[in-house]
């Protein structure tokens, strides 16, 4: 990683590609109408921890509203949005991404998803009338945290395992420690300057999420990028009426690494706006957070200590994006730690 000495960009990282980084156009895509989505579900988590969903059923009528607003929010003076801050962990932030010195070419918006979120600060100064988009906020996490939902029961369903809601049930629990993010890469006009050098600026760095699942919907903007398991990065060409679903590093303790949580980054671009919208599916503070028995072959044993949520969500936030969080929860690493 290598960082410009341009005035306006000499604080931000360049990541230099590779010639093997190529687009991604075989992503798994899992049609919810189909009776045997569980199935594809548990090979696109086997293979990718990555996937696309169409047919999902959360209607444009949702996302475009909140997509507007949050434009509207982003657009104001860097005064006015700082009012709604700063993000600790909850409210606005900008090019710091966590308290461990990662930095981006992003500002963002973060909640609590498990409650309504009114009365957020920054839904109260955005509009003449709050009401209408924190509606449109807590209808849309609904929505989506209900597609979260049915996803682990199909991942429950083609892993052959019982209850059906093993996982779902931690993102319906009224304790679940949930979030949703609404992230902003404006464009970079100097970039198109570096076009040939190979150089892309880092919107958000290279990082794997903690929670279970993650659902993700982002406007028609390149940018995301994923690491497949050779490490190659590949490119995911946007399509803003579906949703991408990331594997999570709780899901693959609890599969026992059957399902390997997905590394993502993503860069920004020099002429055009991104706007993503994440809900982190996340479990209850003190749930325990283990390899499941019923996924365990005979003689097999889990790969991870046993820990909270709270445990590993603490760990996991005291690191630099792209550390190996799980890490220090193997049981290897702890044994070699004695």
């Amino acid at each position: 990683m290598v960082v410009l000495s341009h005035t306006s960009l000499e604080s931000y990282p360049f990541v230099q590609t590779c010639k093997s980084d190529c687009a991604f156009p075989s992503i798994p895509e899992i049609d919810l109408t189909n009776p045997h989505a569980g199935s594809h579900v548990v090979k696109a988590c086997e293979a990718y921890g990555f996937f696309k969903v169409i047919n999902h059923g959360v209607s444009m009528d949702l996302i475009a509203p909140l997509e507007s607003q949050a434009l509207k929010f982003f657009s104001l003076p860097q005064s006015e949005k700082e009012n709604a801050g700063p993000a600790d962990p909850f409210g606005y932030g900008s090019k710091r991404i966590g308290a461990n010195g990662d930095v981006g070419w992003v500002e963002y918006l973060f909640f609590s998803a498990n409650h309504e979120l009114t009365p957020h600060k920054p839904i109260a100064i955005l509009d003449e009338n709050p009401q209408i988009l924190e509606n449109a906020v807590n209808e849309y996490v609904s929505a989506v945290k209900a597609m979260a939902c049915h996803l682990l029961e199909l991942i429950a369903d083609g892993l052959e395992i019982e209850p059906r809601d093993v996982f779902s049930r931690l993102l319906k629990d009224e304790k679940s420690d949930s979030l949703f993010r609404m992230n902003h890469y404006p464009p970079c006009p100097e970039l198109q300057a570096l076009s040939l050098s190979g150089l892309n600026l880092v919107g958000f760095g290279e990082h794997t999420d903690p929670q279970l699942i993650s659902v993700a919907r982002s406007n028609n903007t390149t940018g995301l990028q994923i690491s497949l398991s050779d490490g190659t990065w590949v490119s995911v060409p946007p399509d803003q009426t579906s949703f991408f679903i990331n594997v999570g590093d709780s899901l693959q303790v609890m599969t026992n690494n059957r399902f390997k949580s997905v590394k993502h980054r993503v860069f920004a671009d020099s002429t055009n706006t991104r706007v993503s919208m994440i809900y982190f599916g996340g479990p209850p503070p003190h749930e325990k957070i283990a390899s499941l028995p019923s996924l365990l072959k005979e003689g097999e044993e889990s790969m991870y200590n046993e820990f909270t949520w709270s445990e590993y969500k603490e760990a996991a936030f005291r690191t630099r994006l792209g550390d190996n969080r799980l890490g220090p929860f193997e049981k290897k690493a702890a044994a070699e730690g004695h």
